[in-house]
């Protein structure tokens, strides 16, 4: 498998590292990724980290705009100016910096938690409250087309 699945809390330690998950660590190594690149998720407290890759992807979508309109430079400096990279070392550590930090909230524990073609890290209690979000988000969705469903069969 070759997707960001599930997910895991590991403690930082003492030096400021912590451990990406074995499971995903595997991901990175079949993708064949060096570096891992790291963007401040723009609407909640989360990196988004994946390959090479996702900054490609980032950067394909900015080339698609008007380098002469707000929209490409606006994109470009949340692509770039919010975005890192991060070295996994011979363990499969990474070091949580101040960059990291200062969006997440991060201080003693990281929440890594798969998303497919990248994974994000998160302070654990945040998200855990996003978690709670998302899901009763999604019981509205099922519950308003369950009522859909029903009134067209009426």
């Amino acid at each position: 498998m070759d997707r960001f699945l599930s997910s895991a809390i590991n403690r930082i330690d003492s030096k400021g590292r912590v451990s990406v998950p074995a499971h995903f660590r595997a991901v990175v190594q079949r993708r064949g990724f060096a570096d891992l690149y790291a963007l401040r998720a723009l609407d909640v407290p989360a990196m988004d980290v994946g390959g090479p890759d996702l900054l490609d992807r980032y950067e394909q979508r900015i080339a698609l705009e008007d380098p002469f309109l707000q929209t490409a430079d606006d994109m470009s400096f949340f692509v770039h100016g919010d975005g890192s990279f991060l070295k996994l070392d011979q363990d499969g550590r990474i070091t949580v910096t101040d960059f990291v930090r200062e969006h997440t909230g991060i201080t003693t524990q990281v929440a890594f938690v798969g998303r497919g073609l990248f994974f994000q890290m998160w302070e654990p209690e945040r998200l855990r409250a996003h978690g709670e979000q998302v899901r009763a988000r999604l019981l509205k969705l099922r519950q308003r087309a369950s009522e859909a469903r029903a009134a067209h069969t009426e």
